[in-house]
């Protein structure tokens, strides 16, 4: 039994002494000479050095939307809050599914009733213009001449355009009595029936109802002479007054003699 622990006690020590002698003892690391450096190792930069300066008023380059990285939401004014307002009356009337929606709607409302407006205000001036041809809104003395000449289109069959063109002519408004000669000539083709008289006809529709050549072309001669005369807004000698008197005096005799 001694001889057997002995033996074990004898393997156990050299085990161990096996074990010591593997382990590797640490390396120290190997030393660097220190590098010393003298003033000739000193490079200097003998290039020519080029100052900047900003340009004056250079922020002003920069004032796109790339540039601004901190929006600011701009102020409501009065109109931004009654259109939110009436957006939060909608949303509550018809159930939007956000404020938002409802906001967009609005701006969506305001544009057709904005283009409506504009329809309707085009709409009264066109119709303004057709009925007092234009002109005697926009002309001279057009408070004066507008009332004056629609009373003398709807009672034409009324007025005494002898008297009438007498008193122009003597109160020199030789234009005012071309256009009187003109309304006599389409009162006198309207008793004789080669027109059928309407305030709302164009001269074009007077001429469309003419049937006889010859008539077709007086009409539109005396045609051109009116409105070259009275759209013109310039004033006529003598010369081209008696001339243009003449030929609506010969026309009239024509007409009113069937």
């Amino acid at each position: 039994m001694t001889r057997l622990l002995f033996i074990l006690s004898f393997l156990l020590c050299c085990g161990i002494s096996q074990a010591q002698d593997s382990i590797v003892a640490p390396v120290d690391p190997p030393k660097i000479a220190g590098i010393k450096y003298t003033e000739k190792d000193i490079q200097i930069d003998s290039g020519n050095v080029e100052a900047r300066h900003f340009e004056k008023n250079f922020k002003k380059k920069y004032t796109d939307k790339d540039f601004v990285y901190e929006y600011k939401e701009p102020k409501k004014n009065w109109w931004d809050h009654f259109k939110h307002w009436l957006a939060r009356q909608f949303f509550n009337l018809f159930n939007f599914s956000s404020v938002k929606t409802s906001l967009d709607f609005i701006a969506f409302l305001f544009r057709v009733i904005a283009i409506l407006v504009v329809i309707v205000l085009i709409y009264f001036i066109a119709k303004a213009l057709t009925k007092q041809e234009g002109r005697w809104i926009f002309g001279k003395n057009a408070n004066k001449r507008t009332l004056f000449y629609s009373d003398a289109e709807k009672n034409i069959h009324l007025l005494d355009f002898e008297k009438l063109i007498k008193e122009s002519i003597e109160a020199g408004e030789k234009r005012i009595a071309i256009r009187y000669y003109y309304l006599w000539l389409l009162k006198v083709m309207a008793q004789h029936h080669y027109i059928e008289w309407d305030i709302e006809k164009t001269n074009s529709d007077y001429l469309y109802e003419l049937h006889n050549p010859a008539h077709k072309e007086e009409f539109t001669y005396l045609s051109y002479l009116y409105n070259y005369i009275w759209y013109g807004e310039f004033e006529i000698d003598d010369s081209t007054f008696r001339k243009t008197e003449n030929r609506f005096k010969k026309a009239l005799k024509t007409f009113g003699n069937g």
